[in-house]
């Protein structure tokens, strides 16, 4: 089948090449004759540019986990003016404080429990995290995400209990035996990665008791734990700056600086190689910042297709159950098993997410109808009817975002959420359901307890389950379990 040039060069680059082009009176087959002519003036054996633009969107799909990743690894333990910036590697860092919108580091941030961090560098050697022993009523996790955004392992009141313990973290490169005393190995598959302490805060008040437990968190070298001489530092490295603020802009030069810290796999080898053919990552003969302007045109289209394929998948790759998706999206490496648009859409949706058994998070930006929730048009109502509040063994919430920057929204009364402990204080209805006001004004004094404040604008809501119950009725398995979210009605 034949096309005309203007047509052809439509279908293989898209809008964004065609004004470049065309601007210049440029023919389609000129101008892929004289990018192909730049680049070997260039002593670049490049693609050709449709398969540039293939490459490039697979690129973006296989590595927004991955740049995403090492942007907050730049914000809170390397770039100490980011505004972001947490502690350096292999040290916690403990927040006495839930995130608001003054957090802006990451997409879809949890505001239920302070949080604990570390970073840890596992080059030189393994690390240990030590726990106190945690109140049963109270809980805590410790969630170990490596560079690739895998879930590698828990700690905590639901997978390892509320006793006291020693914990080893091993890079992908340590090859000892277990040590006496280390209750299990946790063994990364980057060299970097991310330890998430979540500590239950109940109220205020109790932020006293919380920092308490934050303070018999521990990370130290292995050598430290057993009294032994410490082996050689690693290398310093030159991290390349990045931020999440520049994503969108500088991607691609993300992503070539944040796989020189991902090992190659069989399950990865095959994507590395072709990025690299692009002059992207480890093993590339040029940089791909010298290919031609057509060149770059198709990387900027292909991430827009990618990051197309990925909002689509979260609107569909999840069972909606009014209104709300529900589906299962993070994990470990198995769990993906190479499924790098699962992957993406996880970050999408909200990086460092828990396993299903550890945590669920129901999503929506539609009321039960499938309309488009917006603070600035309607005021809804979630309600609970009797006896169905989300059934967990830890405790539930329901978050509100700004539904265009996925972040906290200021309000009046600084409540970025509705949880199960703050029940008491909240007024059920006369049959015992219990009804949450979702509106950018205050509903009365007399229904303020139960008001989530909405943004004057798109609104995104995130329900967590925090240790959801497995017994029906349950959430799990996920989407199909016999316990369902109530949709988001509008009450105008």
């Amino acid at each position: 089948m034949s096309s005309s040039p203007r047509s052809y060069l439509t279908w293989a680059l898209g809008s964004v090449v065609v004004l470049v082009l065309f601007a210049s009176g440029i023919t389609a087959a000129d101008s892929i004759s004289s990018a192909a002519q730049a680049d070997r003036e260039a002593a670049i054996t490049a693609p050709g540019i449709v398969e540039t633009k293939a490459i490039a969107e697979e690129g973006f799909i296989y590595g927004l986990p991955i740049v995403t990743n090492y942007a907050v690894m730049n914000e809170f333990a390397i770039d100490k003016n980011s505004g972001q910036y947490k502690a350096p590697f292999n040290t916690i860092a403990n927040d006495a404080r839930v995130f608001t919108y003054k957090d802006t580091a990451v997409v879809t941030p949890n505001s239920d429990t302070p949080y604990s961090m570390a970073w840890l560098d596992l080059r030189a050697e393994p690390m240990v995290i030590s726990v106190p022993p945690v109140p049963e009523n109270r809980y805590y996790s410790v969630q170990l995400v490596d560079g690739n955004t895998y879930n590698y392992g828990y700690i905590g009141s639901r997978a390892t209990g509320p006793d006291a313990g020693d914990y080893l973290v091993a890079g992908p490169d340590w090859q000892g035996e277990k040590p006496d005393g280390i209750a299990k190995v946790f063994r990364s598959t980057t060299p970097f990665g991310l330890t998430i302490f979540r500590t239950q805060l109940f109220d205020p008040a109790d932020m006293p008791n919380v920092v308490k437990v934050q303070a018999g968190y521990k990370v130290q070298p292995l050598s430290a734990f057993l009294k032994q001489p410490a082996p050689p530092a690693a290398p310093k490295i030159d991290f390349v700056s990045a931020s999440t603020a520049g994503i969108k802009e500088h991607f691609y030069d993300y992503l070539d600086a944040a796989l020189a810290f991902i090992p190659v796999t069989p399950e990865n080898k095959a994507v590395i190689a072709r990025l690299a053919s692009i002059g992207i990552g480890p093993g590339k003969t040029f940089d791909f910042k010298d290919l031609s302007l057509e060149h770059k045109a198709a990387l900027l289209l292909a991430m827009k297709e990618g990051d197309d394929k990925v909002k689509k998948y979260l609107a569909s790759g999840m069972k909606d159950i009014e209104g709300w998706k529900v589906g299962s999206l993070f994990g470990d490496s198995e769990f993906y098993a190479g499924d790098w648009l699962k992957r993406a859409a996880a970050t999408s949706g909200g990086i460092y997410g828990n396993d299903a058994v550890e945590a669920m998070y129901p999503m929506t930006r539609s009321d039960a109808n499938g309309n488009p929730l917006d603070g600035s048009k309607h005021k809804y109502t979630l309600t609970f009817p009797t006896g169905q509040l989300p059934p967990v063994n830890a405790f539930w919430s329901v978050t509100m975002y700004d539904g265009n920057t996925q972040l906290l929204i200021e309000n009046p009364i600084n409540r970025y959420l509705i949880n199960s402990p703050m029940l008491p204080d909240m007024k059920k209805n006369a049959d015992g359901s219990l009804t949450l006001y979702i509106q950018k004004d205050s509903p009365g004094k007399e229904k303020e307890a139960n008001w989530l404040p909405a943004p004057d604008g798109p609104i995104y809501l995130v329900m967590r389950l925090y240790w959801p119950r497995t017994d029906a009725p349950s959430i799990l398995p996920a989407g199909e379990g016999s316990w369902h979210p109530p949709g988001v009605i509008e009450a105008d």
